[in-house]
């Protein structure tokens, strides 16, 4: 028996492994396998098993299988090569996001140095500044080290070859250890009651006899219909020791066990149940996508409904008819700031069938999560991107709420896939109906629905007679004419704050952008503080007092002196959120102010308690960043501020007029979603402009036919496929070398693309990593699906690998980009 396993790498083919005959009864497809790759032990996936294989040399057996259930089956296998296929990654790679970090065994690189020795070497005086200099610094001071810190410590990724070079001196020692999972199940001490409770009463003079701590136990356990209880919670009832439980068990009264204990996530926000009388229009929506859920059937259904009417109830009754067919439902957000109140709402009608998945739960509650998934515990899974990947078996609905959001795409780490275009994909091959809902819809999802690829629905009013608020453009040049401006503030808009706030009604400000200021700039040099990884001004932040890069996280005291020419005239220019926060404290010093951003919600039940507490009236403000535009309803808010809306329209980026609508529209929303009217005041550099203009008019049809055209005139998606090769290096002549070498190679190609010249990204520098950019673009009318591109791109990376021989510069391919920046 052979097994077919692929690794979490950059490798597209499988290997064969032997499996013993200890092991051929548990291993399965779906599986994962613990089994040694070169000189390492890695965790890899089962994706096939054989009885016989091509002769090989060298076939390794499976050491272990960690897996009592499949984490997956063939039905899903598909989707996993679909995306493999699509986004140009290994299926391995794909698999990686289907398991819950920590859960893996591998072997890590342990370097042991000898630190006098090391000493000796960084004193000689031949040795010259340079890596090799910087690892005996690190090495002479610590005896352990992992490739990782190494790395960090000398700030350099490629350090295998001097490490060789100093094994070979004598210096340091290469060890592989295997580490074992750093998540594993909780398991507590449980005690069980053996005998029958009639049994216990007729024993109970004998055993107070005995002790009346023995009694106390018993007659606790025999007060507990589960007929049982955690022996620490026991003890704690009774406030007896261990000894007479030990005594008990003994006599053959009770078992002491290990228990296997779920973390769940407790969810701090919680609302009232309301009943909700469902609309004609929410009516009509469920009917009709219910049809394909009792039907079994995929179809694409795109719901713009505005703000506020009532779009996640439709989401609930349409799950219920689902749960009712013998389906589960994935139920996508963009992002964690949606899920206290959509998954209270959701607790509330399904309790114990709903988990939530998100990277803001501990380790070893997304574990125990994932296991209760795949035990078929949960029938309803909520969450961002990465639950997409859950383990949900017999879908019957998927949703994807706020489908134009940017963050269902992910960007980070390998495959850069689409959650919204890859649950498409997912419901199709479930035989299940996907429903992707916004008040702003895509303007790809948009040009689906009108060339009949989805079916549009409308719910174009507010529930509960709500009206769609008022809003007000605010010109700060004008106001500021007229000296109307208090700092970042008009007159208009801190005089509304203040009659709201005597109305004790609710406040939402919105600037997206966090921090204090956003840069720091010496008025007699002209120089900006940069960070020193990153080509991008880092930010200040007023509570700590220091300066913070929001790309690679560096940070450093604020400077009490321009750190070029040493002058103390530093100004302080742009406005984040601490800044709007502490200028609000000032003129209004009795209103209670909570911020909503990365900085403020790091600790997890951090947001639910201070979105529950908003809403119990505890705050009347509420400041943040794009956090406060989504999915918040609070039926007190009835003004909501923007201080700048330039923030993401003067972005060099063709989605940075889309993205700038949806945000505005997004966040007007929040306001009077209820009886009392609302009212929304965007303060801008410049009020004619289109963008602001249909915001005003909360005029989608209008933007998004604009918005069309311009796509058309510039070659942009939905008329266009496109794909961005970055390249990068510490050194940027490596970057630019390897840049122009693929471009070299696709040139070659004899396909119909138009592809730009290798060029420095806008950012032109990350992490201390140089990056040089190629977009390469398909015409749909030439190539409707993409297919044409991403052959090219593949045929050309594989080119590219063969011919390249500087192996520094790191390739990122990214297909259908959401971010060129």
């Amino acid at each position: 028996m052979y097994a077919e396993v692929v690794f979490p790498l950059p490798f597209r083919n499988s290997f064969s492994y032997s499996v013993p005959e200890e092991l051929a009864e548990s291993i399965a497809v779906g599986k994962r396998v613990v089994v040694p790759f070169g000189k390492r032990v890695l965790t890899g996936f089962v994706t096939g098993i054989n009885d016989n294989i091509k002769e090989q040399d060298n076939i390794k057996p499976v050491t272990d299988v960690i897996d009592e259930i499949p984490v997956f089956d063939q039905s899903v296998m598909p989707f996993y090569q679909w995306i493999a296929d699509y986004y140009l990654c290994s299926l391995g790679e794909v698999m990686r996001n289907s398991v819950p970090h920590g859960t893996e065994i591998e072997s890590k690189r342990i370097i042991i140095s000898d630190m006098e020795y090391c000493s000796e070497l960084l004193n000689d005086s031949s040795l010259k500044p340079g890596l090799k200099k910087s690892l005996l610094e690190v090495l002479s001071q610590k005896e352990n080290h992992t490739i990782a810190s190494l790395q960090k410590k000398v700030n350099r990724k490629n350090i295998y070859s001097p490490l060789q070079k100093l094994k070979k001196e004598g210096a340091v020692s290469i060890l592989d250890e295997i580490m074992d999972p750093k998540v594993k199940e909780k398991k507590q001490k449980y005690v069980e009651l053996l005998v029958n409770p009639e049994i216990v009463f007729e024993m109970l003079p004998e055993i107070e006899k005995s002790s009346q701590a023995q009694l106390k136990i018993m007659l606790e356990l025999v007060s507990l219909k589960a007929r049982g209880a955690l022996l620490a919670d026991l003890l704690k009832k009774t406030g007896s020791s261990k000894s007479p439980v030990d005594s008990l068990e003994k006599k053959g009264l009770i078992k002491i066990i290990d228990k296997e204990i779920e973390r769940r996530p407790e969810e701090l926000y919680s609302e009232k149940k309301k009943t909700f009388a469902l609309t004609d229009g929410q009516k009509g929506i469920i009917d009709t996508v219910s049809e394909k859920i009792e039907k079994n059937e995929f179809e694409v259904f795109l719901l713009h409904g505005v703000t506020g009417s009532g779009k996640t109830q439709v989401y609930i009754e349409l799950a219920s008819k689902a749960l009712d067919k013998g389906k589960t439902a994935l139920i996508l957000v963009p992002e964690i700031s949606l899920t206290p109140q959509i998954t209270s709402r959701f607790f509330q009608r399904f309790e114990d069938k709903t988990a939530v998945f998100h990277s803001r739960l501990s380790a070893g509650e997304r574990f125990d999560t994932w296991k209760g998934i795949i035990a078929g515990k949960y029938k309803i899974v909520i969450g961002p991107r990465s639950a997409l990947f859950t383990p949900l078996r017999n879908i019957g609905l998927i949703v994807v709420d706020e489908e134009h959001d940017g963050s269902y795409k992910q960007f980070e780490q390998t495959p850069k896939f689409h959650a919204r275009d890859s649950a498409v994909v997912l419901a199709k091959l479930s035989d299940a109906p996907v429903l992707l809902g916004s008040a702003t819809p895509s303007v790809e999802s948009m040009y689906n629905a009108e060339k009949g690829k989805y079916k549009l629905l409308n719910l174009p009013d507010r529930v509960d007679n709500a009206k769609m608020p008022v809003i007000e453009l605010v010109d700060v040049r004008t106001e500021r004419q007229k000296k109307r401006m208090k700092n970042i503030f008009s007159k208009r808009l801190l005089d509304t704050i203040n009659a709201k706030l005597k109305a004790e009604e609710g406040i939402i400000i919105l600037q997206n952008r966090r921090g204090f200021s956003t840069q720091i700039y010496c008025e007699d040099c002209g120089e900006i503080e940069m960070c020193p990884n990153c080509s991008v001004a880092m930010v200040y932040h007023i509570n700590q007092d220091i300066l913070q890069c929001h790309y690679c996280g560096t940070v450093k005291k604020s400077p009490k002196a321009c750190s070029v020419c040493g002058s103390i005239s530093l100004k302080y220019f742009g406005t984040g959120t601490q800044r709007v926060e502490d200028e609000m404290e000032y003129y209004f010093p009795d209103a209670k102010i909570a911020r909503i951003d990365s900085d403020t919600i790091g600790k997890k039940g951090r947001l639910s308690t201070l979105l529950n507490n908003f809403r119990k009236g505890e705050y009347d403000i509420l400041v943040g960043t794009q956090m406060v535009s989504k999915g918040l309803d609070f039926s007190h808010v009835t003004l909501v501020g923007v201080i700048s809306a330039e923030t993401t329209l003067w972005l060099p980026d063709f989605r940075a007029d889309e993205r700038t609508f949806q945000l505005l529209t997004q966040v007007a929303g929040r306001a009077g979603r209820s009886q009392n009217p609302g009212l929304v005041l965007i303060q801008t550099q410049d009020k004619s402009n289109f963008v602001l203009q249909n915001v005003l008019k909360n005029d989608y049809k209008l933007f998004y036919d604009r918005e069309l055209s311009l796509r058309e005139q510039g070659g942009y998606p939905p008329f266009a496929k496109l794909c961005l090769i970055e390249m990068k290096d510490e050194e940027e002549a490596v970057a630019l070398r390897a840049a122009t070498r693929f471009y070299e190679i696709l040139k070659e190609q004899k396909i119909k693309l138009f592809v730009t010249p290798p060029a420095p990204a806008i950012i032109a520098r990350i992490k201390n990593q140089y990056r040089y950019q190629i977009m390469i673009k398909s015409m749909r009318n030439d190539d409707p699906s993409g297919r044409m591109l991403r052959k090219a791109v593949f045929d050309t990376m594989i080119e590219y690998k063969k011919k390249e021989k500087s192996k520094d510069a790191r390739m990122i391919v990214d297909i259908d980009p959401h971010n060129i920046i």
